[in-house]
């Protein structure tokens, strides 16, 4: 999962990206990157670590132009540790293109084949980012017609590139002394929104993956960017937009509304916050018949997504709400960080349990899912060692038996807990006294009925049913070949660190 941004302004908006950054930091910790265009001249500035991190005070004043384009990451592609994978990416020709992708390429191996064989064109990282500009890049050559780029021209070249690319992709590109073009997947799957703001200069745009980066920069968010829809922003602040795909439907990753969006955005019409009430309601009728009153003492949720489902639980079943546990928030999401041996050390450093509100006490604790189990079976043994009579464990989604291939790390079946287990021997082996799971049909429901106009959800790491219709359990398999192989030379790569350190 990543974060994009662009902006097109009346002045300077390196200060605007950056902050835009900041507002999308949780949904890339690995690396940052912002890339501005001051006439024809690109600068750009990337590196691995968090945005406060990445940028100094010399490398802002570098990044002049009053148009850019941001990225967050965190990797499901390519090299978690490799600085020249941040984003975003740049080409020289035609023009100077820049692109920050979020999402993940299904076709990604077919389409780097292609680039070289046919397009004539170099891939210098094992990034599907990179892939996917050089084959934007390769259309709007083809599409060009003189030395003159108009708007007619991108389009077609944003048509191609729908004909040819596979899976998921929210995309921003610059293009030197032209504007911003934004563009989503046929299938809507990763999320990107447009902002406008107004002044007595005129109209200044931002498009970004959350509209609480658009509402974070004084920005007033206009819609969200349709399905296959390609947007233009000229440097005169013009708009243009047109559907490219040729077959489109909104089918919204549900993950989005169960885990990574801050509960502050709002996604394809529907409040991200108000979904997690909505989980929360269909878990708690669940508990309700499961679970005879009295037999729960106390709610506490895992800070912090799954606070809104458990405060709404509560409520349904007339329970007692408390904190029991609190959130270092200097740490990183666990679930972000590679390597199961850092993120089981991570927990305890992340979260500390509160012994007097769990002593003697019946105790419901509520998270947003359970992935890889992690987590789940650290939280149940910190509640034990604080004293808690009992620990029932509830996730406000289903059980993630699937892989996904969109854009979110979990393309390894082997990793998830759920994946081969029923609910009984996931609970035995979390450690806990009971398991109860919201149900898809609820969770879909749940966030369907917040907008009437959307149809459909992408959820196949909890349903298995992939929407683009090319992943095959060949690809599955590569996949996790190839997150085997990363895996261990991250593991290398981090001991050779820790020799030099201790060194």
């Amino acid at each position: 999962m990543c974060g994009v941004i662009g902006i097109v302004g009346h002045t300077a908006v390196n200060q605007l990206l950056y902050d835009g950054l900041l507002l999308l930091q949780h949904r890339g910790q690995d690396a940052a990157g912002i890339a501005t265009a001051q006439g024809k001249r690109i600068h750009i500035h990337r590196s691995n670590g968090l945005v406060r991190d990445v940028f100094r005070t010399r490398d802002m004043r570098n990044l002049q132009g009053q148009m850019g384009i941001g990225h967050v990451r965190y990797p499901t592609a390519g090299s978690a540790s490799n600085s020249e994978e941040a984003q975003p990416f740049y080409v020289n020709a035609p023009f100077g293109i820049v692109l920050g992708h979020n999402g993940n390429l299904t076709n990604a191996e077919e389409l780097q084949q292609d680039m070289y064989r046919r397009d004539r064109r170099h891939i210098n990282t094992e990034s599907d980012s990179e892939v996917l500009l050089n084959v934007f890049a390769h259309e709007l050559q083809q599409a060009v017609s003189g030395l003159s780029l108009d708007p007619s021209s991108i389009f077609k070249a944003v048509t191609a590139l729908h004909a040819r690319a596979k899976g998921a992709y929210a995309c921003v590109v610059m293009i030197a002394g032209y504007g911003i073009v934004a563009f989503r997947d046929a299938h809507g799957i990763r999320p990107l929104a447009l902002g406008r703001h107004v002044d007595e200069r005129g109209e200044e745009w931002m498009v970004a993956s959350e509209t609480v980066a658009i509402q974070g920069l004084g920005f007033t968010p206009v819609r969200d960017v349709a399905p296959g829809e390609c947007l233009i922003i000229t440097l005169d602040g013009e708009m243009h937009s047109q559907i490219c795909a040729k077959e489109t439907v909104l089918n919204p990753c549900v993950f989005e509304y169960v885990y990574f969006a801050r509960p502050d955005s709002v996604i394809d019409g529907v409040s991200v916050y108000d979904a997690r009430l909505r989980m929360g309601e269909s878990l708690a009728e669940k508990i309700r018949k499961q679970f005879p009153k009295g037999s729960i003492d106390v709610v506490m949720p895992i800070p912090d997504s799954s606070r809104p489902a458990a405060m709404q639980l509560a409520m349904r079943l007339g329970i007692e709400y408390r904190e029991g546990f609190i959130k270092n928030r200097y740490i990183g999401r666990t679930f972000i960080m590679p390597g199961q041996a850092a993120r089981k050390k991570s927990v305890r450093q992340k979260l500390n349990a509160i012994a007097s509100e769990f002593k003697d006490k019946k105790v419901l604790i509520v998270d947003d899912s359970i992935v890889r189990g992690t987590t789940s079976q650290e939280i149940v043994q910190m509640a034990r060692d604080s004293g808690a009579k009992q620990v029932i464990f509830a996730s406000a989604a289903p059980p993630v038996r699937f892989p996904n291939v969109y854009g979110i790390d979990m393309p390894t079946r082997g990793e998830l807990i759920a994946f081969g287990r029923n609910d009984d021997e996931i609970c035995k082996a979390i450690g806990a006294d009971a398991l109860i799971y919201q149900d898809i049909e609820s969770m879909k429901s749940d966030i369907l009925s917040l907008n009437p106009a959307l149809r459909g959800l992408e959820a196949s790491c909890f349903d298995g049913q992939y929407i683009t219709g090319d992943v095959t359990e060949r690809l599955l398999d590569l996949l996790e070949s190839a997150r085997i192989q990363g895996g261990e030379q991250a593991t290398r790569q981090q001991l050779a660190l820790n020799l030099h350190n201790d060194d």
